[in-house]
């Protein structure tokens, strides 16, 4: 029966990778890599799943996790600014974000809002 619904096109796992990551990567930010994780969960073979994430260039990820560190800091703006931080990667790495480019999206941001940074290490971390 499965392979009938294939044949007739009600069954597409192609345009299913597709569609799931261009919807999870627009509305949650999940980067490439929280993507992946999920498709394989789905059962979409790796193949599949590297064509559909095709779909996510790196600029595609850096402009979600820009705005995502942006939204973040917003919402904690109350806050200490390590208390800040923290949060920021906490909630980047459970969207499967790389660490490296957390922190520097994290730097770039905190100057452009004039936050004081002084107190963080200048060797690439925070």
């Amino acid at each position: 029966m499965l392979d009938r619904f294939t044949e007739v096109g009600l069954i597409d796992d192609q345009e299913y990778a597709h569609m799931l990551v261009r919807s999870r990567h627009s509305e949650r930010g999940l980067s490439r890599r929280a993507l992946a994780v999920e498709l394989r969960r789905k059962g979409i073979d790796d193949e599949t799943a590297a064509v559909a994430l095709e779909g996510v260039d790196d600029e595609d990820e850096e402009r979600a996790a820009r705005e995502l560190v942006r939204r973040r800091l917003r919402t904690t703006a109350a806050l200490e600014r390590d208390v800040r931080v923290r949060r920021v990667y906490g909630a980047l790495a459970r969207k499967g974000y790389p660490g490296g480019l957390v922190s520097r999206l994290v730097r770039e941001e905190l100057a452009a809002e004039g936050s004081d940074d002084e107190d963080s290490p200048d060797d690439g971390t925070l």
